[in-house]
């Protein structure tokens, strides 16, 4: 539930109101008394008698918007006509279509597109598979593949369910890459049928973005895809999550004068997002890393220890510390939470060391409230777009893949994520670095070409080469 009003739950409601009476004076102030916020009072009709007015405002929640509603209702003379949520609105239909990229206007047009030219095109990739990069969609294109089981903050909600985010994340691919993206919601959770549907449609993508696939299967579809299909695999929830948490982590140092390597860092998830930002902060240099989970810390003593709780343990914790969250939070320089809402408090971030680093990502309510954060932390990041420092993974997926097929890439590898993030942190300059400035808008206009610029040279010399995965 938003804390404060959110244009996630904006409303449209038409009313009408004497044209003569005090109505239209007041509807501002009925919002304002319900704890909402007007953003546009627009007069579509205006006669003698009456005006019809669409009043635009933002609320916390559902509840809140039916709130405002029965509060514009009680206003003396106005009569409500309809109320539209204009986020539905924003989704009626689906927010993507396809398009035609050449004219076909004429019946040349149609023989060169289609039959009889077409056949041309395709024996000429019968003789050569790799020119389909260069002739098809192929080179431009990206599968966005969900199970629904992981979906945003809403668990394991389906296929169908899922398919209005993996549209988002295609209408993102296309504004801030121009690359064209396809929604695939498979209605199988299980791991051999999505390896085998994945493995089966690949041919007509130039890379595939999984999305939303529950912990612990996807460390399974990924590892499984990318051994068996010659274009790049990219687990967004645990590779964008990486580059982003870098990239801020980076800069959030740069304004504290801490080093990585020297810091101590305590991350609360050790799901598919966790284990990725941890594998990735490992790499870049960071040594002293606590992780913890809904049991405390993660050590070589525990008795539950699945494949990647162990792999955690072996590479995190050299002392072995065993107890909970807060007791790992207490004297630490960073705290990373990619787990669960309201799981520390303010006392807590005061026990960690001078200078201290919060990034609560847990969305849409994070491990702490930010303004509690920001009491005793010099630097807070949350998730969320109402507050500075948004660590949004639309800031990294974009430009990976800019780069991924601009390189006709095979393969992710650990080094690209790493340059990724790099370049990331690069796009905040000096002079704009700050506390509340350590990552870049995701309308700065240089974030998707420096991640992209970076990923393609990464990937120069090791198109097919087989080299180590990330």
């Amino acid at each position: 539930m938003a804390t404060v009003p959110s244009v996630s739950y904006s409303i449209t409601v038409r009313l009408e109101v004497p044209a003569g009476g005090k109505a239209v004076s007041q509807l501002t102030h009925a919002v304002e008394s319900a704890g909402g916020v007007v953003t546009a009072l627009d007069v579509t009709t205006a006669g003698h008698e009456t005006l019809r007015i669409d009043v635009t405002c933002a609320a916390r929640d559902t509840d809140h918007a039916q709130a405002i509603v029965d509060k514009l209702d009680g206003v003396e003379g106005v009569v409500i006509h309809k109320v539209s949520d204009r986020t539905f609105l924003m989704h009626l239909g689906g927010k993507i279509e396809m398009k035609s990229k050449v004219p076909l206007r004429t019946r040349d047009e149609l023989s060169m597109a289609y039959t009889p030219g077409v056949a041309r095109v395709s024996m000429a990739i019968a003789r050569n598979p790799e020119d389909a990069r260069r002739l098809t969609i192929k080179r431009n294109s990206v599968a966005v593949v969900t199970d629904g089981s992981a979906v945003l903050g809403l668990g394991n909600i389906g296929p169908a369910a899922a398919l209005p985010v993996m549209e988002g994340k295609a209408a993102l691919f296309k504004r801030f890459a121009d690359i064209d993206a396809w929604p695939i919601c498979l209605d199988t959770q299980d791991v051999e049928k999505i390896v085998e549907i994945v493995r089966c449609i690949a041919p007509g993508f130039g890379g595939i973005n999984l999305e939303d696939i529950s912990a612990p299967r996807c460390f399974e579809v990924e590892r499984r895809l990318r051994e068996l299909l010659d274009i790049p695999v990219f687990h967004d929830d645990q590779h964008g999550t990486a580059i982003c948490v870098l990239a801020a982590l980076t800069n959030a140092l740069r304004v504290v004068g801490k080093e990585l390597g020297e810091v101590r860092i305590t991350l609360a998830g050790a799901g598919a997002a966790g284990t990725a930002v941890l594998r990735l902060l490992l790499a870049a240099g960071a040594s002293k890393v606590i992780v913890c989970d809904y049991r405390g810390a993660v050590h070589r003593g525990r008795d539950d220890l699945d494949d990647s709780l162990r792999w955690i343990a072996e590479h995190t914790n050299a002392e072995d510390y065993a107890g909970d969250l807060r007791g790992a939070v207490k004297g630490a320089d960073v705290f990373i939470g990619v787990s669960a809402p309201g799981i520390l408090g303010a006392d807590d971030i005061a026990t960690m060391a001078e200078g201290a680093v919060v990034f609560a990502l847990a969305n849409p309510e994070p491990e702490i409230s930010p303004d509690d954060a920001r009491e005793h932390a010099s630097v807070v990041a949350t998730g969320r777009s109402d507050y500075p420092n948004q660590i949004n993974n639309v800031l990294a997926f974009p430009g990976v893949f800019r780069g991924l097929l601009d390189a006709q890439a095979s393969v992710v590898t650990q080094e690209m994520l790493l340059a990724a993030a790099r370049a990331l942190a690069s796009v905040v300059t000096d002079e704009e670095l700050g506390p509340n400035y350590i990552i870049p808008s995701v309308f700065h206009a240089d974030v998707t070409s420096a991640v992209a610029a970076a990923v393609r040279e990464s990937a120069g010399g090791r198109v097919r080469t087989g080299m180590t995965e990330a």
